[in-house]
């Protein structure tokens, strides 16, 4: 299992994932929110149709916000700071939410921007810190992580009311705050920054006190410099030829993953099932129980298959599942091949591929992107549902092929690989 992977060596390593993961939860608790707090606060605070559809998509409003400027602020503040930085939005969000009305908007708004900074910085800050052998998995817990939150908040807001939910829906970004004063600072960053002694500290803490950090110190100062070298981190320098396949990739990755139906079918999971004439609330319930197993298989699975092969197992799945949806709304199969894959591995991905000069930038970019391609299927679902429900499904089962191929063709195994290499390599770097 991955844990025994790790072993006693990588302690803090691994406690410094469980408290990054935390900032996952948060993300999980929020995206799960709306829907067990939907008939509370519509009958408690009078709130129309129309008033609610505000509340759940304005998370994605300050989603958006906060991913345009997410590698910014990683670059400045560093990974801990950022995460602090996310914890502060968070935590106000959920008290506003749960203790005024005037201010339920706002609150969400708050928790939209600091999960925008969440969903860039965690499985950055993860990549950067774990041995190459054991860093696919411990970036996807990432995932993992917001399945078990939106599951959880899924099944206690049917026992509690939709404001003490809220102040669960805070818990995890309490324990984020204490957890961050206990972890090192990510070595890739200090490197960034010149900090050299922190560096140093910093990496043999994470490999242990008996472990030799010469080698990897000395490769993560001296590609550092390298890129450095190449370019300030501006926005434009990401349109530069050397980029542009990590680019094409990380971007392309987190395009494909929404225009597929990722966000929009878990989102609208419910009224898909009562069309089909299926119970709402086994079906959900199925849902949110079979995502945690299949997302901890993908985990179990990433360094031992790699990148490639799951990503296009997963696509391939969906495609299948989505298939089966149009012609039978059965849509675990759908399910199963998204948690295993294509939900969380974009963002691993991700944390990989970009050199440190562009990362932050490179981040925004994609993260951005992300989340306005959910706005954009989740706020269209319905329509193109109302049209017609199979071709809605024939239509992602399409896109979901068209990311087989893209897998195929375009992304780089990165299984194994130290991070330098990998981003040596698919800049040309080293050519």
């Amino acid at each position: 299992m991955i844990m025994e992977r790790a072993g006693i060596e990588e302690a803090v390593a691994v406690f410094s994932t469980a408290v990054a993961v935390c900032g996952a939860f948060t993300n999980g608790c929020a995206v799960g929110y709306s829907s067990p707090a939907e008939s509370g606060i519509m009958d408690d605070l009078g709130l129309s149709v129309a008033e609610y559809s505000v509340f759940g998509s304005i998370l994605t409003i300050g989603g958006i916000v906060g991913a345009v400027i997410c590698g910014k602020i990683t670059d400045l503040f560093g990974r801990r700071g950022t995460m602090w930085f996310s914890d502060i939005f968070c935590l106000m969000g959920w008290l506003a939410i749960a203790l005024d009305y005037w201010w339920l908007d706002l609150g969400r708004l708050s928790i939209g921007f600091g999960i925008g900074l969440i969903c860039y910085v965690v499985p950055v800050y993860i990549a950067e810190i774990m041995p190459k052998n054991i860093r696919g998995g411990f970036t996807s817990a990432n995932t993992l992580m917001i399945c078990c939150g939106s599951s959880l908040t899924f099944f206690v807001g049917t026992v509690v009311s939709w404001r003490i939910l809220a102040v669960i829906g805070a818990i995890p970004c309490i324990l984020q705050v204490i957890g961050l004063f206990f972890i090192p600072e990510s070595p890739r960053w200090l490197a960034k920054v010149g900090q050299e002694a922190r560096l140093e500290a910093a990496l043999q803490r994470l490999r242990g006190k008996n472990a030799d950090i010469s080698q990897e110190a000395a490769e993560i100062r001296e590609y550092t410099e390298a890129f450095q070298q190449l370019s300030e981190a501006r926005i434009l320098d990401l349109f530069q030829r050397r980029y542009a396949h990590s680019l094409i990739v990380g971007v392309g990755l987190m395009v494909l993953q929404q225009f597929g139906g990722s966000n929009a079918i878990l989102y609208y999971a419910s009224s898909i099932f009562e069309s089909a004439g299926f119970s709402t609330t086994f079906g959900t319930r199925a849902m949110a129980i079979l995502q945690i197993p299949v997302t901890f298989l993908g985990i179990v699975l990433i360094d031992k298959s790699g990148r490639r092969p799951l990503l296009m197992a997963s696509a391939a799945g969906m495609c299948l599942g989505c298939l089966v949806v149009a012609l039978s709304f059965l849509l675990q199969a759908y399910l199963a091949s998204l948690c295993m894959g294509v939900a969380g591995l974009p963002w691993v991905v991700m944390s990989e591929i970009f050199p440190i000069n562009i990362k932050g930038s490179a981040g925004s970019l994609v993260a951005s992107s992300n989340l306005f391609c959910s706005w954009i299927t989740t706020y269209t679902f319905n329509f193109v549902f109302a049209w017609s429900s199979a071709g809605t499904f024939f239509l992602f089962s399409i896109i979901c092929s068209a990311t087989v191929l893209f897998v195929a063709k375009l992304l780089p195994e990165t299984k194994g690989r130290r991070l330098e290499e990998i981003q040596a390599t698919i800049t040309h770097f080293l050519e």
